[in-house]
């Protein structure tokens, strides 16, 4: 088959498209490094645009408050304004499309870095594990129906070797990739914001755990 015509494995387009992935440096995670910036920046990124006021609302805090936090995360191009939407006293805030990694090697060398990082990762995924807290005592009383159904939390465990959990990792990946680009801006009476979460990670020696 001539070179032009071959088509890309899955491992190739997952390394494609995430290539161009935002490593945050140093700055931009000091800057992500604080409670409330984070909560921020995951309702941008799952919700889609805010004001100040929104989140204020959402978050129990003063307009005041958010629009400060809401600087700082611009200074640093995590967030933007929202072109042609909004006045001078109701700015709208919205998350740049693109994948962004808090994994900088570079940043966690220094005491700072690795402060900054950690602050980030903790606080984030707690927040992932709130929410997932949050949907199973729903799925116990009021979500009922379609969403119960559509709905999935599980785990599993395989014996691999480093490449066998890559090559898995890939592929989880693409999947997520092709939903995301398919479904990004839909919307309908039906639809809601899905996160979708992957961990593929190795399990410590029993040893290790004595």
């Amino acid at each position: 088959m001539d070179e032009t015509e071959r088509t890309p494995s899955t491992a190739e387009r997952v390394e494609d498209r995430h290539a161009q992935d935002r490593v945050l440096d140093s700055g931009a995670l000091r800057a992500l490094a604080h409670p409330l910036r984070v909560r921020i920046y995951d309702i941008l990124s799952q919700y889609g645009p805010q004001t100040a006021s929104s989140l204020a609302e959402r978050l129990g805090e003063s307009s005041g408050s958010t629009s400060y936090h809401l600087r700082a995360l611009a200074k640093h191009d995590l967030i933007r304004e929202v072109s042609g939407r909004g006045s001078a006293r109701e700015r709208w805030w919205e998350r740049p499309v693109g994948g962004v990694s808090f994994a900088n090697g570079e940043a966690v060398k220094t005491p700072a870095g690795r402060a900054a990082t950690q602050i980030v990762m903790n606080e984030f995924f707690q927040l992932r594990q709130e929410q997932l807290l949050r949907f199973m005592d729903r799925s116990l009383g009021e979500e009922k129906g379609p969403w119960q159904e559509a709905s999935m939390i599980s785990t599993a465990t395989a014996r691999l070797t480093p490449e066998q959990s890559a090559e898995l990792t890939r592929s989880i990946m693409a999947l997520i990739d092709e939903a995301v680009d398919k479904y990004r801006n839909q919307t309908g009476d039906e639809v809601r914001p899905v996160t979708i979460r992957a961990d593929v990670f190795p399990l410590p020696d029993l040893e290790d755990q004595s």
